[in-house]
């Protein structure tokens, strides 16, 4: 099941960033350390007492007189009201409550959709006189705070993840298909691409990027095997996501990827892979999931021989980060190269869902240290002592060393491409876990 979806919303100048930075334990300029995956991201995975939520940083509702104020408070507040699970409406403390505060406080409480009033900007007891019009709006969790000291934040946190019990309660899906969730920036030819595969026309198809705001499934049985295909909303970078409706499709596609096992990132073939469908992309390896390149209107391009191995080639340089995944050359308009399409969905998951024995584990490590030794760390020799699945989808492995913050990241990447030539995992991430074992333990 998802995990629950959390907006911050409200005016510009409130300190929503500031409140986004301070519980994800960033700082504003968010930098990812996998290489090839650069991003300005306003969503980011958070946690709170072990419970884990999706939190969107949104844009400000900024309002200048010569806009429709209260058509554009109306639209920022339906829309996060529709995609998000849970609200935290952000006011200025030192300002006081506004009439386009009081509008979207009124709209979120109106739709019964779990809301929490943050009073940003509680520096001291000089602003308390600024609070109180806020507690009249009748909303029972409102709090005081600054998100800039941090000062009230833990109470707030954990009064909006109380609310999580209940959903984690709740029965998940019952589906045995293989579920994929069909990705890429809009006007890539996802719909069409799905479209094609149903041979039918069970989703919208538009040449206007951002038509498919909802993420659709659709069930398939192909050779026996049953698939679920998931219709993502073109994915944009923040700074290029101007539009509020295309911001909230954002959310939508981030649920498909929580809930699939396979994302498909498709790719413009005539315009090659770019900064943002890195960007994408990256969505989909940091969640974890198994991963395929589709490279979408390949009959456009040049059929001589090599051709496509040299596009291929581009496109792992660009996307280094995803070099496990397998590349395939697709037309949604033809049908070109799409008998491939679910057969290469099936292979990768099943070395998304693999196991290995753990005997076959060790023996693979025994090998690659032996051919490569762990090296010293403070005048230490490093030791393996023992290996051991601890989880599939994605396969995770823990290992147990004597000093783990002594495992270099080259030699972490080492041992990982070691089990790739050992047993495959063609499509699918591979997590190491290293915790410390002494010797004698």
């Amino acid at each position: 099941m998802s995990i629950p979806q959390v907006a911050i919303i409200g005016r510009a100048n409130v300190g929503k960033s500031t409140l986004f930075n301070k519980i994800i334990k960033k700082r504003a300029a968010i930098v990812n350390d996998t290489p090839g995956v650069t991003r300005d991201r306003m969503f980011s995975r958070a946690e709170w007492f072990g419970k884990p939520f999706m939190l969107i940083d949104t844009g400000g509702i900024d309002l200048d007189a010569d806009n429709e104020i209260e058509l554009q408070v109306k639209l920022q507040a339906d829309i996060a009201i529709a995609e998000a699970d849970y609200i935290l409406f952000v006011g200025d403390g030192q300002q006081g409550l506004t009439p386009q505060d009081q509008e979207v406080i009124s709209k979120v409480r109106s739709s019964g959709k779990p809301l929490i009033v943050v009073v940003n900007k509680v520096d001291d007891l000089s602003h308390e006189s600024m609070i109180h019009d806020f507690f009249k709006m009748g909303v029972e969790k409102t709090f005081a705070l600054s998100a800039e000291h941090g000062t009230g934040v833990e109470a707030m946190l954990e009064e909006l993840v109380k609310g999580f019990a209940e959903a984690e309660e709740e029965p998940a899906e019952v589906s045995r298909g293989i579920r994929v969730a069909v990705i890429g920036k809009p006007n890539a030819g996802k719909s069409s691409l799905i479209n094609k595969l149903l041979k039918s026309d069970r989703c919208i198809v538009s040449e206007i990027p951002g038509t498919t705001r909802d993420a659709v499934d659709t069930s398939i049985e192909f050779e026996g095997q049953e698939f679920v295909l998931v219709d993502t909303a073109g994915i944009r970078r923040k700074g290029k996501t101007t539009r509020l409706l295309e911001k909230y499709s954002v959310i939508m596609a981030l649920k498909a990827l929580e809930r699939c096992d396979v994302a498909v990132m498709v790719v413009d073939g005539e315009t090659g892979v770019s900064d943002q469908d890195a960007t994408i992309a990256g969505y989909a390896f940091e969640q974890g999931r198994g991963c395929i390149l589709a490279i979408n209107k390949c009959d456009l391009l040049e059929r001589e021989k090599g051709v496509h191995e040299a596009i291929a080639e581009k496109v792992k340089d660009k996307l280094r980060f995803l070099e496990f995944a397998p590349v395939l050359f697709v037309s949604a308009k033809s049908g070109y190269g799409l008998k491939h399409f679910f057969p290469e969905v099936g292979r990768v998951y099943s070395q998304y869902s693999r196991r290995i024995p753990t005997g076959k584990l060790n023996d693979c490590f025994a090998r690659a240290i032996e051919k490569n030794p762990l090296s010293s760390y403070r005048g230490k020799f490093l030791k393996l002592y023992y290996s051991t699945q601890i989880k599939n989808s994605p396969p995770t492995f823990q290992c147990f060393v004597n000093y783990p913050e002594g495992i270099h990241f080259s030699y972490r990447r080492y041992l990982t491409n070691s089990l790739r030539q050992e047993f495959g995992f063609s499509g699918t991430p591979v997590h190491l876990k290293f915790t410390a074992r002494r010797s004698g333990d």
